[in-house]
């Protein structure tokens, strides 16, 4: 396989390492790399054409998972190819302007993939505890304009982490112990005051995770009390069983990123290359997986895949 043996050749271009510790490995980690992305990119791309060719399925619980597929092919896309030409070519260098631009995109979608868990929790709320005013408050309109805000927000809030990025002097060293432009990791290799920069990303963390996150669990409070409310154990079941999938979703999609986000600021005695892995599992498995849970327990989803994959 060919090698390239790049440096930069100014101050505007950064290195990126890959996994510091286990560079002999990069050949074998590519595989699962690989595999995981191409399994991602089918199951969502499968479910964003079944749905759009389904008119039965152009309801607005299905249209929030095309947006939680379009969430998950954009965070994979935005480090996966980047980080197999550096696993298989040693391609490592990006420019300054290309790395604050795969942070804004990675950043921005994966800001927009909260918000529609925290919708997909506001739909399940309405189904089942405002079941027969269901389609007057949530409408395809509407979840449109709810994305609509979604990613408004998403722009407004990443944008500045770049912006502030850019502002700062880098040193002589501009390798980055990563596979793609980790804000944290930049700062890290800054010779400037990275303060604002650091109180900003807690800031924002603490607005997308922690809120949403509190959003979510109101919900789900308000799911729980209803269906406690509800004599018959057979609608106890039919019930949270509409809630299954969605929180398999949540819990893979904010466990890795909680637990990379506090072992990065608080994990001082983690080795470098578990702090990446976690990193890149986290952009890595919630996308495989979610086509795949909501296939297995959504059964109208279910039955159309089913009748497309038998046709091929």
């Amino acid at each position: 396989m060919a090698t390239f043996n790049l440096t930069p050749s100014d101050s505007s271009t950064f290195i990126l390492n890959g996994i510091p510790g286990l560079e002999v490995a990069h050949i074998w980690i590519s595989i699962p790399f690989s595999t995981f992305y191409i399994i991602s990119l089918v199951g969502n791309f499968m479910v964003l054409f079944v749905v759009k060719k389904e008119e039965t399925l152009h309801k607005p619980m299905f249209l929030l998972l095309c947006m939680l597929a379009l969430t998950d092919i954009g965070m994979s896309t935005c480090v996966v190819p980047k980080a197999l030409c550096i696993f298989w070519f040693r391609f490592k260098d990006i420019t300054v302007d290309g790395c604050l631009t795969q942070m804004f995109f990675l950043n921005t979608v994966a800001t927009m993939q909260s918000a529609v868990l925290v919708t997909m929790a506001f739909d399940r709320y309405v189904a089942i505890c405002e079941p027969l005013r269901y389609t007057t408050i949530l409408t395809n309109a509407r979840i449109a304009k709810l994305g609509l805000v979604g990613l408004i927000r998403a722009v407004l809030l990443v944008l500045p982490v770049p912006l502030l990025l850019r502002r700062l002097p880098f040193c002589a060293n501009r390798l980055i112990p990563h596979t793609y432009c980790e804000p944290i990791a930049v700062m890290k290799i800054s010779c400037g005051d990275t303060k604002v920069n650091r109180t900003y990303g807690l800031v924002t963390t603490f607005v997308v995770i922690i809120l949403d996150l509190t959003l979510i669990g109101l919900s789900y409070g308000m799911i729980i009390r209803a269906v406690l409310r509800i004599s018959s154990k057979k609608a106890h079941r039919k019930a949270l069983n509409t809630c299954t999938a969605h929180i398999c979703v949540m819990l893979m999609s904010y466990t890795p990123v909680l637990f990379s986000a506090l072992t990065h600021r608080f994990g001082q005695g983690i080795a470098a290359h578990v702090h990446i892995l976690l990193a890149n599992l986290y952009l890595l498995v919630p996308p495989m997986l979610n086509p795949i849970i909501y296939g297995v327990k959504t059964k109208e989803l279910r039955d159309k895949v089913g009748k497309y994959t038998c046709r091929m």
